[in-house]
């Protein structure tokens, strides 16, 4: 196990520590039972060279991709151009 600290509102530490009166068990028992089921509740990261594969060829099929481009281009264009005379 690793040591670590960490900071508590008064009232989670009043209502932790009525919960290991109560259940009998430690403080850090709970936080610990408390971390791991957030950490279930997270569906697992995939790695980036996954999410990578699950996303070529997602564009094959478009037939628009040039105005996409364009459109892209130009709002960059315009923004540029905004920054420039603010300066």
């Amino acid at each position: 196990m690793v040591r670590t600290q960490i900071y508590l509102e008064e009232a989670q530490v009043e209502a932790l520590r009525r919960l290991a009166a109560q259940t009998g068990r430690r403080q850090s028992a709970l936080i610990r039972d408390a971390v791991d089921r957030l950490i279930a509740q997270e569906p697992p990261m995939e790695d980036r060279l996954t999410r990578l594969r699950r996303a070529f060829g997602a564009w094959a099929d478009r037939d628009d991709i040039e105005e996409v481009m364009a459109d892209n281009r130009r709002s960059l264009d315009e923004r540029e151009e905004r920054l420039w005379r603010r300066s």
